[in-house]
C-alpha cells in the first residue's frame, strides 16, 4: 500500500473512532431510554476474601486469575455496555455474578463507563461462593429511592443458600419504577433444592409485587429481571405471572428459541428474563415499552463458533478451568422504555 493511501486508511479510521465516542456521550434521547440486565460469568476481584468462596480466583490459583485478566474482561463488559446502548450507555445496568461492590466500582470507575456517572447498588449476598446481584445506574438521570435485600421469610441468613432478590426503587424521569433483580439457583447443586429454593423465591417476588399494586394501585410500573435458571414455562416462572390479578407479563416468551440468552450442548435456553408489569405497556402517561421493546443483545464480539456444536456460542471467560477471554457465557438483555410527551 502507498504511503498516501496508508494515511488517508488511518485518517478514516480516526473518523470513525471520533465519530463513535462523540455519539456515545450523548445523554439518552428525551424520548427513548434503555434498561439492561447481565450476567457478568463470575466477575471477582484478584484478591483474598477469606469469608469467601474465591479460592479459585486468585493468581495462584487453579484458574490464574490475574490482575491482566480481569482488566481485560472490565474493559470488555464497559465495551459491551455501551455497545448495548447504542447511542447512548443504558441508565439502568443490573448484573449477577459479581464478587463485591469493590470489583462493581472498578468497572465504573477505571474503564469507559467512567465518563457516564454510573453509581452503585449492592447488598452483600449470602451466597456461600461470595457471588452478588448488583446494579449501576447513570446518577445523572435516575435517583434511588430506597434499595433492601430480600430472602423468603421461611429462611434465616444462615440457612439460604443462594443469592438475596434485590428490590430497588427508582425514579427516571417523573416515573417510579420498582425494579427486582434476581439470580436463582442453578440445578447443579440437586434438582430437587433448587426447584424448592426457585419456588419459594418466586413465590416472594409475587408477595411483594401483590403488596405493591395493592399499596400503590394497578398503574405501579414494576419490572423482574434475572438470571433465573429456568426457562419462561418453568413452573416457578408461571407463578410470577399466572392469573388475571398477577398484572405481569413475560416479554421474553415472545421472543424466539434461537435469542436465547445462554447456550447449552448446541441448544440455546432463555434462562435470563425480564417480566414486566402491564402497566408498563401503556402508551398513555409516562414511561411505556412495546411487545417488541426487549432484546438480547447479540453484538458479534460475544460470539464465537462452536467447533463442538454447530452455530454460534457467547464468548466465555472460562471454559470450564481453560481461560478463553470473552466476556461471558450469557447475552444480555436489553429492554427500551419510551416516553410520553403530551402535546
Amino acid at each position: 500500500m502507498m504511503k498516501g493511501a496508508r494515511l488517508r486508511c488511518a485518517g478514516t479510521v480516526s473518523l470513525l473512532l471520533l465519530t463513535f465516542c462523540t455519539a456515545s456521550s450523548q445523554d439518552p434521547d428525551d424520548h427513548q431510554v434503555r434498561i439492561m440486565f447481565y450476567n457478568a460469568e463470575n466477575l471477582f476481584d484478584v484478591s483474598d476474601d477469606t469469608s469467601a468462596g474465591d479460592d479459585e480466583f486468585l493468581p495462584g490459583a487453579i484458574r490464574r486469575w490475574t490482575a491482566r485478566r480481569l482488566d481485560a474482561k472490565i474493559n470488555l463488559l464497559a465495551k459491551t455496555i455501551i455497545a448495548a446502548g447504542e447511542w447512548s450507555p443504558p441508565i439502568v445496568v443490573g448484573m449477577c455474578e459479581l464478587e463485591n461492590r469493590a470489583v462493581i466500582g472498578k468497572l465504573i470507575n477505571t474503564s469507559l463507563l467512567a465518563r457516564y456517572k454510573y453509581e452503585i447498588v449492592h447488598h452483600d449476598s449470602p451466597d456461600p461462593r461470595g457471588i452478588d446481584v448488583g446494579l449501576i445506574y447513570r446518577s445523572d438521570h435516575v435517583r434511588i429511592i430506597s434499595s433492601r435485600s430480600l430472602i423468603p421469610d421461611n429462611y434465616t441468613l444462615s440457612t439460604f443458600t443462594t443469592r438475596d432478590v434485590l428490590h430497588t426503587r427508582l425514579l427516571i424521569s417523573d416515573d417510579t419504577i420498582d425494579l427486582f433483580l434476581n439470580h436463582w439457583p442453578s440445578r447443579r447443586g440437586g434438582v430437587l433444592a433448587a426447584d424448592k429454593l426457585r419456588t419459594d423465591l418466586a413465590k416472594m417476588v409475587r408477595r411483594e409485587t401483590d403488596s405493591i399494586f395493592s399499596a400503590d394501585g394497578r398503574d405501579t410500573k414494576i419490572i423482574i429481571t434475572g438470571d433465573f435458571n429456568c426457562n419462561p414455562d418453568d413452573n416457578a416462572i408461571r407463578i410470577l405471572t399466572s392469573g388475571d390479578d398477577s398484572g405481569m407479563i413475560n416479554l421474553t416468551s415472545q421472543l424466539r428459541d434461537s435469542e436465547g440468552t445462554y447456550r447449552y450442548q448446541g441448544t440455546w435456553e432463555m434462562i435470563d428474563q425480564v417480566i414486566v408489569s402491564k402497566s408498563l405497556l401503556d402508551d398513555s402517561s409516562g414511561l411505556y415499552t412495546e411487545h417488541g421493546g426487549l432484546n438480547v443483545f447479540r453484538a458479534p464480539f460475544l460470539l464465537y463458533s462452536d467447533p463442538r456444536y454447530p452455530g454460534y456460542t457467547p464468548l466465555p471467560t472460562y471454559s470450564g478451568f481453560i481461560y478463553k477471554g470473552g466476556c461471558s457465557d450469557h447475552l444480555p438483555l436489553v429492554l427500551t422504555l419510551s416516553l410520553h410527551h403530551s402535546f
